[in-house]
């Protein structure tokens, strides 16, 4: 234990403030059909659960000591939504789940209403309104503090309806050959700070196909908001409508015999993001997890350090409290009584104001304090 202390002064301590990013790359082969069971379309990485409000994915069979929880996906609409109807299955649940994540991540307005997503981020009430969305809830240990602005990007397949083929036509990539991808691609710069969950960026579409052909009726439309803090993605299920059914895709391109306007037909009569209303939370996630080709992002670390420079002055810690540094009372590093006494600082202890050892810190190899030199050590705690 120190015998010596010495109290640092106001220009001795600092504080500093460190971003750490990861870069995040989800393939669609992981989100749907790589665990696939015997060519069918019971996935081991996908955990349903008995209240059927959302779906968890992960990145190997969830029963396994080894996956790791990737998103959560759930589907919402607001109550005076089009695709809204009591004789829709779980419609009130899909309300509801709506206006909860509205609730957290836009909060209220001045009468205390809830407020809705805006497409643009202004929570005026003439805003043009996000009433028919998914959500992609991130886990913390991809997104840690919160996503890095202006990196986060979503693909989705957009090719028409695959029919009724084999039980594996989900997997097979014939949803994928064209694209459409959502990106905040001004995040870093343009973000909205007008939420009680933190900062978020409005999300993009583009087309992003190699063979430059274009599927959207504009370029760059606003079709969602990601919420950087929150790790949260909330996206339009305009973007597998086309034009007529009042979303981005344009109704006059098609591949093959498919209308690009039809991605999630899976029901008679309805078309693109209407699929949603005649269908199971869990058969809605299924459909939009099987057309997501990728997801990429950067996280962020937030690594706050406090940084003490402990000053040793030419006439401080020359003498080792050790026992060792005596023999027979005379000191071992000194062979006549003119020699200067010496010391080898190995360890730097933080204690506080009622001298209780904190934290310590050690040099990388023994460094020589003598009547001749002063020192000045960096030390940074990190939290």
């Amino acid at each position: 234990m120190a015998t010596t202390f010495k109290s640092f002064l106001n220009n001795d301590v600092t504080s500093t403030r460190t971003l750490l990013h990861e870069s995040i790359p989800i393939t669609g082969s992981i989100v749907s059909g790589t665990y696939n069971e015997g060519n069918t379309t019971t996935e081991t990485n996908i955990k349903n659960f008995s209240h059927g409000l959302f779906q968890s994915v992960y990145d190997y069979p969830y029963l396994s000591s080894s996956a790791n929880h990737i998103f959560d996906l759930t589907v919402g609409y607001s109550n005076d939504s089009g695709l809204s109807g009591s004789s829709n299955e779980q419609n009130a649940d899909k309300i509801n789940i709506y206006n909860q994540m509205a609730q957290i991540l836009m909060g209220h307005d001045a009468t205390g209403a809830i407020r809705q997503f805006d497409e643009d981020g202004d929570l005026s009430s003439g805003g043009t309104k996000l009433k028919e969305v998914f959500f992609v809830n991130f886990a913390r240990l991809l997104n840690k503090d919160e996503i890095k602005k202006g990196s986060f990007s979503i693909e989705f397949g957009i090719t028409g309806s695959v029919g009724t083929p084999a039980a594996s036509a989900s997997f097979d990539g014939r949803n994928f050959i064209s694209r459409v991808k959502a990106s905040d691609l001004s995040g870093s710069t343009s973000y909205l700070v007008n939420s009680p969950a933190g900062d978020y960026g409005v999300l993009y579409a583009t087309s992003s196909t190699t063979d430059g052909s274009t599927y959207l009726t504009n370029d760059r439309v606003p079709v969602g908001l990601v919420f950087y803090q929150a790790g949260i993605a909330v996206i339009s299920g305009s973007i597998f409508n086309d034009s007529d059914a009042g979303g981005v895709l344009s109704t006059a391109t098609s591949v093959g015999t498919s209308v690009l306007g039809n991605p999630l037909n899976k029901l008679a009569g309805q078309t693109g993001f209407q699929f949603v209303s005649g269908s199971s939370i869990s058969g809605s996630c299924d459909a939009i997890r099987n057309r997501i080709y990728n997801i990429s992002f950067n996280n962020t670390t937030e690594l706050n350090s406090t940084i003490y420079y402990c000053r040793a002055a030419h006439n401080e810690f020359n003498y080792s409290s050790n026992p060792s540094y005596l023999n027979q009372s005379k000191i071992r590093v000194k062979d006549t009584s003119l020699d200067q006494p010496l010391s080898y600082i190995t360890t730097v202890g933080l204690y506080s104001a009622n001298n209780e050892l904190l934290a310590v810190a050690k040099v990388s190899e023994p460094i020589k304090k003598t009547p001749d030199t002063e020192l000045t050590l960096r030390v940074r705690l990190d939290y």
